[in-house]
């Protein structure tokens, strides 16, 4: 058997590895370990030298979009471009000390066999070096540059997904050695997806659905649930209350290998946040670039769509704030946006105005059940 600490310095000398692999703490240890080792070889070297963090660069020009060979989806990748967190550069000594203290910390949660989510990650991060740690967001970047350093992911380090995501309707789910789960009787609630990642991967899944449905807004997933919308058309529906996190991105995933035959529509608001949702569930995140693909699916934009305008009343749409123009902009740059979908965001921006869900509530509330019916026989999804 190859010694582990072997195959992390081979690891380390290649520079042509790009993505994130999923590894056993036996394997993600000796990385650390490496790590810690090429840094102390140079400072105590003839020479010495305090040497920077090369990790793979996260930011959409070191990204590239590549059609997969099984699947008709562009997914999102990450050259070896590296960029460098550096103790020399004042700009980034707290940067590059994060690092070092989160490997520190996944360290020691590795080795006593344990798992934590990025919220007590933070917080152990808090009051062991409160002067490097002040947010949630600067954890949850250095995770990434730790990720990006030793390419394993973040699951890989020990760090579980915090869940906000529900799934609700024709779906029976069984955890190994636990009662099966019926997702069609949990109530307007639905049922609550585990931010265990593992736990999810050994998920045993049965449906009789016809379609999977992504829902944007948690109002929304409520009331299709309550309504028993998935006993009128056979689906499941899957819900991240919002911008998608990493569970409910990885179940859906899931979802897509095991009932591959499955068309999944995404049900959004008609403005550039919910393309952008939408796109991260379909494409992935470059800010994810190093195991984006993981998370990925094909999911095709059931509605709102421009044509769905004219149901809604002049009222109920709203002028479009600073932050859409931006979240336009964004997307309009990106080469992965698909024509059809910069011809909706162009559509957006040249109204000014943007549509929720809910507006079409003005036709009563049974509407959305038929307008959902509608949009699937239009895009001959039947």
């Amino acid at each position: 058997m190859e010694d582990p600490r072997k195959s992390a310095m081979n690891f380390f000398s290649d520079q042509e590895l790009c993505y994130a692999d999923i590894l056993p703490p036996s394997q993600v240890l000796p990385r650390i370990e490496v790590a810690v080792l090429n840094f102390l070889r140079i400072l105590t070297s003839p020479a010495p030298a305090i040497s920077g963090l090369p990790l793979i660069c996260r930011n959409s020009s070191n990204g590239r979009v590549n059609q997969g060979i099984s699947t008709e989806v562009p997914l999102i990748f990450l050259s070896r471009s590296l960029c460098n967190r550096s103790l020399m550069r004042s700009t980034a000594t707290k940067a590059f000390i994060r690092v070092w203290k989160v490997m520190e910390m996944c360290y020691k949660i590795l080795a006593q066999e344990k798992r934590v989510t990025q919220r007590e990650l933070f917080y152990k991060l808090i009051c062991d070096s409160p002067d490097y740690f002040s947010s949630q967001l600067e954890t949850n970047r250095t995770i990434q540059d730790v990720v990006a350093l030793l390419r394993c992911s973040r699951y890989s380090l020990g760090i579980m997904a915090s869940s906000r995501g529900l799934v609700a309707g024709r779906l029976l789910l069984q955890e190994p050695n636990q009662e099966e789960v019926d997702c069609s009787v949990c109530g307007s609630s639905g049922h609550a997806i585990s931010g265990d990642l593992n736990l999810l991967d050994q998920l045993i899944m049965k449906t009789d659905a016809r379609y999977i449905i992504v829902v944007e807004k948690h109002a929304i997933f409520q009331r299709l649930a309550e309504d028993r919308f998935f006993n009128q058309i056979p689906s499941i529906l899957i819900t991240a209350k919002g911008y998608p996190d990493i569970a409910t991105r990885f179940l859906l995933h899931r979802m897509s290998r095991v009932f591959h035959d499955l068309p999944i529509l995404a049900l959004v608001d008609w403005n550039p946040a919910g393309l952008a949702i939408l796109c991260t569930f379909k494409y992935g995140s470059f800010g994810m670039g190093l195991e984006a693909y993981r998370y990925a699916c094909n999911v095709k934009w059931l509605g709102l769509r421009g044509d769905d305008i004219e149901l809604i009343l002049e009222e109920s749409l709203v002028p479009l704030k600073p932050k859409d123009l931006q979240i336009a902009k964004s997307l309009m740059s990106s080469d992965i946006l698909q024509e059809e979908y910069k011809e909706e965001l162009a559509q957006m921006v040249q109204r000014g105005q943007r549509a929720e869900i809910e507006a079409l509530y003005c036709n009563g509330y049974d509407f959305l059940v038929k307008f959902i019916a509608k949009k699937i026989v239009q895009a001959n999804y039947i």
